[in-house]
């Protein structure tokens, strides 16, 4: 498989495909609703919509959507359409979940729940963004993975192996045969001053060592050395991962946050997102995020989906 280098080169890798079935949980807004049009016309998904039947039916009258594009259930309380949907992947009748018009706090606790959720024992919940940047794009002609922008506050060193592992395990169901993740702190020299450094020389031996595998992994790196083979030139700095990441780790999330911000809104970037780590690709999306955005992560849900047979 030639690796995908944008997201529209991901959506076609879609087409042809069986459409994977999502489920969306309080699907009744209306940036949910035209992503979820989308996906099911261009047929990389089966949607079903959890939500209030009535706002649905009303989107769907206001942007000229056919309803039958969706199986829609009829619950008008979010939390319990919540269920409904999560509840579906648990059962296996959905292989992807999604976030609609539901708080990222309700949304996460019903993955989270102990009883009826869906993380396995071991895993913990992690953030992945695939990331189109206009500037990367002309440069090295690829995509950016990343990680942590959403759901990690402050991760740590067995939390940023799994960071590292499903993005890796991302990428490469991007056709990216070894990933280059770069750990990122504001240095690349080690110092006691700065934990994030020392969390990444720990984990970048363990990959040394064969203890993380099917990605090249580096650290601590600062941004300039991570993504700028010039940046490395300049500081002699050689490394298997420098100047050439395919995924960004980052030491906390407001690092994350800014990066993730900074490049939509400042760079032109666009993006898809899921949260990894739990039994099934759960999308979750800012309700302010665009139609694109949602359509971009819907299909990167089932391209992950498919990842996993």
């Amino acid at each position: 498989m030639e690796p995908i280098r944008t997201l529209a080169g991901m959506v076609e890798t879609l087409k042809g495909e069986a459409p994977r079935r999502v489920a969306v949980a309080a699907g009744h807004d209306e940036h949910t609703i035209q992503a979820a049009a989308r996906a099911a016309t261009e047929k990389i998904a089966s949607v079903t919509l959890a939500g209030d039947g009535a706002r649905i039916a009303g989107l769907c009258s206001k942007f000229g959507i056919d309803r039958k594009l969706f199986n829609i259930i009829d619950e008008k309380d979010e939390k319990a359409a919540g269920k409904i949907a999560r509840d579906m992947v648990r059962n296996g009748e959905a292989q992807v979940l999604m976030k609609g018009l539901i708080s990222s706090d309700a949304y996460m606790r019903l993955i989270l729940d102990k009883e009826c959720g869906l993380l396995p024992k071991g895993n913990v919940l992690s953030h992945i963004t695939v990331l189109e940047i206009p500037a990367y794009q002309a440069s090295h002609g690829k995509l950016l993975f990343v990680s942590d922008v959403a759901v990690l506050p402050s991760p740590d060193l067995p939390a940023k192996v799994k960071m590292i592992e499903y993005c890796a395990a991302a990428a490469r169901s991007f056709g990216i045969e070894k990933p280059k993740v770069a750990l990122l702190a504001a240095s690349e020299k080690v110092s006691d001053k700065m934990p994030a450094t020392l969390d990444a020389a720990v984990i970048a031996k363990m990959a040394e060592r064969g203890q993380i595998k099917g990605a090249l992994v580096d650290g601590p790196l600062a941004m300039d050395v991570a993504i700028s083979p010039e940046a490395c030139a300049i500081k002699g700095l050689k490394s298997a991962v420098a100047g050439e990441a395919d995924a960004l780790i980052f030491p906390n999330i407001e690092a994350g946050n800014a990066f993730y911000k900074t490049a939509t809104l400042l760079a032109g970037a666009k993006l898809a997102a899921v949260v990894a780590g739990a039994a099934a690709p759960c999308i979750l999306t800012s309700r302010a995020d665009t139609e694109e955005s949602k359509f971009y992560s819907i299909a990167l849900g089932c391209r992950l989906a498919a990842a996993r047979g």
